[in-house]
């Protein structure tokens, strides 16, 4: 029985191993329940509904699905947060001294609840979503996230003229945010020279950047050295200081290039 179905078993082994990446071993007996006593009379979809079977089983058993579901969570709650920066040009539109003004207290504000935070005072909506937004590396810690995030947009403002300053906090929004979000949901390429960020994450990062200051200056040159420069601040490891770093490479890149 086992030479019957050996050349079964070693076709499911091998797809099995392409999907996981393993040599888990492969149960075979759903496939001799089908009735069909030769493996060369086997049908192609009770093949692929065993092998998706398995895909799920075992996908799914190696993961702690409570814990996937709260980094998720976490993850677009970040998100969230790093994509309203994206509003600070709309502030502009009532002069550049408000919408620096309102970044300034912003963080002034963000800084003291978090201090209340940390000193035990469970301050309403606000301590919900510092807690579902931090990272595990922050523990319980101040949370720098939102604090460095406003520091970069508001050294965007004062270092950059326009349009240069709307680049550069576009790029802090959509390049580092969408790079963040893509490469946790679908991040699967993780080569070495990218220091752990994903294949994934760094093309969304390069094309979000390279559209957004595309739509504010329709120049191509400065677009793609907007974009590649966010791409090597993303991938160094900086944590919480790329929110200051992105927007500042992204600005002086997108200058240069529109000097010429």
């Amino acid at each position: 029985m086992r030479e019957r179905y050996a050349p079964l078993q070693s076709l499911a082994r091998l797809a099995h191993n392409g999907f996981f990446g393993n040599d888990r071993p492969v149960n075979v007996k759903l496939l001799m329940a089908s009735g069909l006593a030769h493996p060369c009379k086997m049908h192609g979809s009770v093949l692929l509904c065993y092998l998706m079977m398995e895909y799920i089983k075992n996908r799914f058993s190696i993961y702690d699905i409570p814990s996937m579901i709260q980094d998720f969570k976490s993850e677009i709650t970040r998100k969230s947060i790093h994509f309203l920066i994206a509003l600070t040009p709309v502030l502009t539109m009532v002069s550049r001294d408000f919408a620096v003004a309102a970044l300034t207290l912003g963080v002034i504000f963000y800084i003291y609840l978090e201090s209340l935070r940390l000193s035990g005072v469970e301050v309403p909506f606000f301590s919900v979503v510092v807690r579902l937004a931090s990272r595990p590396r922050d523990g319980n810690r101040f949370v720098p996230g939102p604090v460095t995030l406003g520091t970069g947009a508001l050294l965007a403002l004062l270092l950059f003229p326009e349009p240069v300053a709307k680049i550069a906090i576009y790029a802090l929004a959509f390049g580092d945010g969408f790079s963040s979000l893509v490469g946790r949901i679908f991040g699967r390429i993780r080569p070495a020279f990218l220091l752990g960020k994903s294949v994934e994450g760094s093309l969304s990062c390069f094309f979000c950047v390279l559209l957004s200051t595309w739509y504010v200056c329709r120049d191509i040159k400065a677009s793609f050295a907007a974009a590649a420069a966010v791409v090597v601040c993303d991938v160094l490891p900086l944590g919480d200081y790329d929110n200051v770093a992105i927007p500042l490479a992204a600005g002086i890149a997108a200058k240069c290039l529109l000097a010429l």
